[in-house]
């Protein structure tokens, strides 16, 4: 929560969501070691997978009781209909370590390269 105020003192603007949906997580088990930006996939990392987005960029992930985590894109996917992300394992433990499929809000931060952006 606390990095959502931030946020918005920073940008000095409402900020909207990215994505609203069902996020999962994935696994070095249940997936290639290798993810789609060429780095080793690694269940401890604080990483994600998405179909937009460019590789490098961090996300903010909140869930409905307002637990966060901040995710670097470094995959696509997920590839199931109805979800918006796949987190990794580690990122999935800090919003609930019992579940594994959370109702999330992901907003965008930026990259390493440029200046904190809201917009899609």
């Amino acid at each position: 929560m606390f990095e959502i105020v931030a946020l918005m003192l920073l940008s000095q603007q409402p900020l909207q969501p990215l994505l609203e949906g069902e996020a999962s997580y994935y696994t070095v088990q249940s997936s290639s070691a290798v993810t789609a930006s060429g780095e080793a996939l690694r269940d401890d990392s604080l990483s994600c997978a998405m179909r937009l987005g460019e590789f490098g960029e961090k996300f903010l992930v909140v869930t409905q009781d307002g637990k966060s985590v901040v995710v670097t894109l470094n995959d696509r996917g997920p590839f199931v209909d109805d979800r918006v992300i796949d987190l990794s394992e580690a990122a999935m433990r800090k919003l609930d370590p019992s579940k594994g499929l959370l109702q999330v809000k992901v907003y965008r931060l930026g990259s390493k390269k440029g200046p904190l952006s809201t917009g899609p």
